[in-house]
């Protein structure tokens, strides 16, 4: 089955603000699934100045997003958004593989 991921124009606007900001070269935004927090896993978010070979890459408006192999089995069919609400802005993934959540929302199972 081919991996599937994707994100939402306001997504890729806010990162290209984030890489535009930068004061050294990034070229993508990493998006990756560690170990951790209440429910197991997590998601976590860099911006990076090197692609490896076998990372998915995924290209909008000229922004792209680098996910490794193993993130890869975590985040099929997720599409990355950016939220903005009174008082905050940030990064969230659509998962539907996910089978519960933490109550603070930050930590995942599938």
């Amino acid at each position: 089955m081919p991996f599937e991921f994707d994100m939402t124009d306001n997504a890729a606007l806010r990162i290209s603000e984030l890489i535009g900001s930068e004061s050294t070269a990034k070229i993508a935004l990493r998006v990756a699934v560690d170990g951790g927090g209440c429910s197991g896993f997590m998601y976590n978010y860099n911006l990076v100045d090197i692609i490896n070979d076998d990372d998915f890459i995924l290209e909008k408006h000229g922004v792209k997003i680098a996910i490794d192999p193993l993130s890869q089995t975590f985040l099929t069919k997720c599409k990355l958004e950016f939220i903005e609400e009174l008082g905050s802005a940030y990064f969230q993934i659509s998962n539907p593989n996910v089978t519960a959540k933490c109550g603070c929302g930050n930590s995942f199972n599938i």
